[in-house]
């Protein structure tokens, strides 16, 4: 091809800028040499920093050739960056805000300037494909217990080239967008949620000294109508008189009367939020209903990412995970069974850390050895207080060694170095089963004697160990599923502290999501009972 002279190439330039300011480019844009611009391009790969992506293995599958270097590839391009806000992305993060002006000054700057231009878009689209697949942060970075190693990229690089050969970003995105039901869901309520963003809001709820209850008539209630209605309640919102005079003041009355479909709603909303399912308008749900849409928004885009982290452990089956802030414990079988029970989990003051480990024993009937944060903070109060408590728990004073002490003999304002343990029994706390997995925290899951704590709607009260509602069924459960012959009726009955292997490792994971699907396909918001959501949205 000759080179072309310099008047013409300046109009097409010039015509090439107003189709860019019109949003129409062409498949064709300013003919120049092959060549020389392959040339270039090969040139500049040498030098890129490609801060770990797959740059240079990109071009090799197109045999050394540009990728944007017509404009509906860089439209189809920067259409794929701007759906990643659905995921929780921001797409200018990719430059997906400014691609069109580059590629449009690229055109007419030069090979050099094509070639520069070209890596770039390369590496806007590999980067928001490492975001998607594996998360834009490091969990290591926000989240100190995070052991795992981040996985490795797994999606096929030519089908990717597939995608953006035939103009297809969507394809490529959707080979590595976490599969899931619950990511979509997330997505979902996303988009949901920029929806409502753009509507407006609803006025707020006013803080009231008695709460709103059903039966209730008071110009509140037609603000709650409101404000359950911004949330996706239907039906609430009943005709306004003033646009339809006939209707009179039955309408208003209306409005204004905490009627039953209306103490329905308040319960489905407060479902969702993990309150009181009471139908009441209290504090708490208060605060929930005027929670702005925008601190939703920011909610789910936290999730989003914390669900990409841990979309590859979410594929193994079978597994045990505990959904922290959910105050649930999901079982899925070796036959695809799922089984689920609530939990107490550790409070605000002793957290329950995210562990990725496998389940390797059982014990059975446990003796209890107090922990020392527990034993300082909470049991040498109680023993200094009363002189009987220890004998009334059933707990032994031991050496470091394990040798019986006297506890009359030990001073207990300076105990010095020693143990206490609760013997089995029915005030033990680890009540009758514990599953244990290794760790470094000291975790696992048990039985509990205060089996009234699962009725709570928030259950972080425990001191950082998981209560499993009906353990025994699950012990039960992962015995079966790893070959075992036990039965847990028998063990039960036999002495304390039997250790029962499994004959196979099962993994299980402890992950802090506050805002996810519940069994019903909802998104539940959670409260942050860690508060650990504001440094990951700000590492977003």
């Amino acid at each position: 091809m000759n080179e072309m002279q310099p008047t013409r190439r300046w109009a097409m330039g010039a015509a090439l800028c107003l189709m860019l300011s019109h949003g129409a480019l062409g498949a064709n844009t300013v003919p120049v040499d092959a060549a020389p611009l392959e040339q270039d391009l090969a040139q500049q790969l040498t030098a890129v920093q490609t801060h770990g992506l797959p740059i240079a293995e990109f071009y090799q599958l197109r045999g050394g050739k540009p990728a944007w270097q017509a404009g509906e590839a860089v439209e189809s391009l920067v259409a794929a960056l701007n759906s990643l806000e659905t995921d929780g992305l921001a797409p200018d993060e990719y430059h997906a805000d400014t691609l069109l002006d580059q590629f449009q000054r690229s055109q007419t700057a030069g090979t050099a300037a094509r070639a520069a231009f070209d890596i770039q878009a390369t590496q806007s689209l590999l980067l928001a494909l490492d975001h998607l697949e594996r998360g834009k942060v490091n969990p290591r970075d926000v989240e100190p217990e995070w052991e795992t190693p981040r996985p490795e990229s797994r999606y096929s690089l030519l089908r990717v080239v597939h995608a953006v050969e035939n103009r297809e970003l969507n394809d490529a995105f959707a080979l590595v967008r976490p599969g899931s039901a619950a990511y979509q869901q997330l997505r979902d309520a996303l988009k949901h949620h920029y929806q409502l963003a753009n509507l407006g809001s609803a006025p707020y709820l006013a803080s009231r000294e008695a709460s709103l209850r059903p039966g209730d008539e008071a110009d509140d209630v037609a603000v709650l109508r409101q404000r359950l209605s911004l949330w996706g309640e239907a039906d609430l919102l009943v005709a306004d008189s003033s646009a339809y005079p006939l209707i009179g003041v039955e309408t208003a009355a209306n409005r204004r009367s905490f009627d039953a479909p209306l103490e329905a709603a308040v319960k489905r909303f407060q479902r969702r939020h993990l309150l009181q399912e009471d139908g009441v308008v209290g504090e708490q749900t208060r605060l929930a209903l005027n929670t702005s849409v925008n601190t939703r928004i920011d909610q789910l885009r936290v999730n989003l990412e914390r669900a990409r982290w841990i979309s590859p452990m979410q594929a193994d089956e079978p597994r045990v995970w505990v959904d922290i802030a959910g105050y649930r414990m999901h079982y899925v079988r070796p036959n695809g069974q799922h089984w689920d029970a609530r939990v107490v989990v550790g409070s605000a003051r002793r957290e329950t850390p995210i562990i990725h480990s496998t389940i390797s024993h059982l014990t059975i009937n446990p003796s209890w050895t107090i922990p020392p944060t527990i034993m300082r903070e909470d049991v040498l109060p109680q023993v200094r207080a009363d002189s009987g408590y220890l004998a009334r728990k059933n707990i032994q004073v031991i050496s470091p060694s394990g040798e019986p002490l006297v506890a009359e003999d030990i001073d207990w304002q300076r105990p010095g170095s020693l143990m206490l343990r609760q013997v089995a029994g029915a005030t033990n706390p680890l009540g009758r089963v514990v599953v244990r997995f290794p760790n470094d925290d000291m975790i696992y899951l048990h039985d509990t004697p205060a089996r009234g704590l699962f009725q709570r709607p928030q259950r972080a009260l425990s001191s950082g160990c998981v209560r499993v509602e009906g353990v025994t069924e699950l012990a039960q459960m992962l015995l079966q599923d790893t070959g075992s012959r036990y039965q847990m009726s028998s063990l039960l009955k036999r002495g304390s502290d039997q250790n029962i292997r499994l004959t196979q490792r099962i993994p299980i994971a402890l992950h802090y999501l506050t805002a996810w699907p519940n069994a019903q396909g909802e998104v539940e918001f959670r409260p942050d009972i860690y508060r650990r959501d504001a440094k990951l949205l700000a590492a977003l």
